[in-house]
């Protein structure tokens, strides 16, 4: 009977079975580690997550169908501070961001719909990219508003996940996909302050440069979308000056950088 098949066909049908018994296999390992190391620890699924989609481990959509049914309460009380926050949602928005990419790469090409279409769903709400960016992370301000105004009304649910504190750092962390953007890393609460200095530093030295001779400092165009998050220019100029890239005693003009929308996969830090 199996003389009848051809060696193309057959091999294919090898092929799809593996891929299946795989994917079967990372799922069951996704459940176990879950129920039984985790312990329905929010942020260790989103490193997980993080983990998987770096390594292309098929498990990434099982511990997507976990945060999405997680417990609310839970997950709030488990955020319980900041550096909680920003560690579980820089996670899940970089890893995200790169899951979408690899599935689905021509939504980049329209930014409104792929920052703004309810993609994930975490403990039984939909979430936008812009929702963790801005609502979450940016404690509820205004996309488009570089900075200065806050939304009137946040939803509650946002009010229940968001910092309580904007960190202008985040900026450097979060990867939307575009080759101009910071370099992917993995964050955790417990080194959170020293990751994102690591990541702004890394960015900044990267993308700002300075011409003494005209004394113009040149920028990344993040810096001006977000003006405000920064403290503006003399906010700006001081962040610069602790991360040791140019002297304190310099008033330059500042001209801002073309960001490259290029998309650019698997950025990570070394």
């Amino acid at each position: 009977m199996y003389n009848d098949i051809p060696k193309n066909l057959f091999l294919e049908i090898i092929v799809r079975f593996l891929y299946f018994v795989r994917l079967m296999l990372d799922n069951l390992l996704t459940m176990t580690l879950v129920q039984k190391d985790v312990s329905a620890d929010a942020i260790s699924l989103s490193q997980q997550f993080w983990y998987a989609v770096r390594t292309g481990n098929s498990s990434a959509d099982g511990i997507l169908n976990l945060l999405k049914t997680f417990n609310q309460e839970l997950l709030v009380g488990q955020l319980r501070n900041d550096a909680a926050k920003k560690a579980f949602w820089i996670n899940l928005y970089n890893a995200g961001v790169q899951w979408l990419l690899v599935r689905r790469p021509q939504y980049f090409h329209q930014k409104n719909r792929f920052f703004r279409k309810k993609y994930f769903i975490v403990a039984r709400h939909p979430v936008r990219l812009d929702d963790i960016e801005h609502g979450i992370l940016r404690h509820s301000r205004i996309k488009w508003a570089m900075g200065y105004i806050n939304k009137c009304f946040p939803a509650d649910v946002e009010k229940g996940f968001r910092v309580n504190q904007l960190d202008y750092r985040i900026h450097f962390a979060l990867n939307c996909g575009a080759r101009s953007c910071p370099q992917i890393a993995f964050y955790e609460p417990d080194n959170i302050d020293v990751q994102l200095n690591r990541a702004a530093k890394n960015y900044l030295q990267n993308e700002t440069g300075y011409d003494q001779e005209h004394h113009i400092l040149y920028l990344p165009k993040l810096l001006k979308w977000y003006w405000a998050d920064f403290g503006g220019k003399r906010g700006i100029i001081k962040m610069l000056t602790n991360y040791q890239i140019m002297q304190a005693d310099k008033e330059p003009k500042v001209s801002f950088k073309r960001y490259d929308w290029t998309v650019t996969l698997k950025n990570y830090m070394s």
